[in-house]
């Protein structure tokens, strides 16, 4: 059996730029004073002309971002995911989501799976900030092949787009010659009958561990992937909880404002059912490595099965 190949969704942000450069020469990227972690150092090396480091001032980088973007350039603003959704919420809020701007915030290390970074780089809540604001769309992609393919997408996409990226080298699963990435679109992974797995970036692998743990133990299970939170998918959430009667989301966030509560927004709307969320339960992280302070939170496959076995109970 082959090894699973894996690699950081902000490796696949820097080379998706790089390749895009090629075709879209207004195509202009923005750094913070980071562009060895975020990757779009790989652009800047490629097309050094078009690559601007702001230095550490986030918030001033969204107001270059905004202006560029006012004289149609296509324009992608990156930091990590703290900084970019936290530090300079007010500037990408009233300076590039008031005006619908064409402006692409690339948020790289997010999540408890930045690590040894700690609680204080650690954001798990990047997504409930820029979905609330007005016309924004969110991406949260699961794996190599579904990050490049995003990034494209959001170029091609006229208006604001959040794109959040993982330090964390993770397994790539889906097939480049046969992917389709559609903005506000899911992707359902598996099919089942028993109960509803709806995951978003790290978590989707996860996901469908936890559905390989419950079909041993007689427990059908559907896995759905969202790589677009807003706009979110309506209809593949809806048809899922009908046929189902209960959801379980997973997301490396946390559970308040984040994907889980999305799709209960969407089913107590449209077929109420009972929805249970694995994410950080409203505590900061700590520091440590990734792959264990994931474990620690319960984002993993073990901890997704268990509560979806607490789920079909209260069917």
């Amino acid at each position: 059996m082959a090894d699973i190949v894996k690699k950081a969704t902000r490796e696949s942000y820097g080379e998706a730029l790089a390749e895009l450069s090629e075709v879209y020469p207004d195509l202009i990227v923005l750094d913070a004073d980071l562009a060895a972690a975020t990757k779009t150092g790989i652009f800047k090396k490629a097309c050094p002309e078009r690559f601007y480091d702001c230095g550490i001032a986030e918030a001033n980088m969204m107001g270059i971002a905004a202006g560029l973007a006012a004289t149609g350039k296509k324009v992608f603003a990156s930091s990590f995911a703290m900084f970019a959704a936290g530090r300079a919420f007010e500037q990408v809020r009233n300076s590039i989501g008031y005006p619908h701007l064409n402006v692409k915030i690339g948020a790289t290390h997010a999540g408890i799976s930045v690590g040894e970074d700690g609680a204080t780089h650690q954001c798990n809540e990047d997504i409930a900030l820029m979905r609330t604001i007005p016309g924004m769309v969110v991406i949260n992609p699961a794996d190599h092949v579904e990050a490049k393919a995003a990034v494209k997408a959001a170029l091609e996409y006229e208006g604001p787009v959040y794109l959040r990226f993982g330090r964390l080298a993770v397994p790539v699963f889906n097939d480049e010659s046969t992917y389709k990435f559609e903005m506000g679109k899911g992707v359902q992974l598996k099919d089942g009958s028993d109960v509803t797995i709806i995951a978003t970036g790290l978590m989707v692998n996860e996901a469908m561990g936890a559905a390989e743990k419950l079909s041993s133990e007689g427990i059908s299970a559907r896995v759905i992937n969202i790589h677009t939170i807003k706009p979110i998918d309506r209809e593949i959430i809806t048809k899922a909880a009908k046929e189902t009667g209960v959801i379980v989301t997973a997301e490396e966030h946390s559970v308040i404002g984040g994907l889980g509560s999305a799709v209960a927004e969407v089913v107590t709307e449209t077929a109420p059912v009972p929805v249970i969320k694995v994410g950080v339960n409203d505590v900061f992280g700590h520091s440590g490595p990734a792959v264990d302070l994931l474990k620690e939170f319960g984002l993993s496959a073990d901890n997704i099965a268990a509560k979806a076995k607490e789920a079909v109970k209260l069917k």
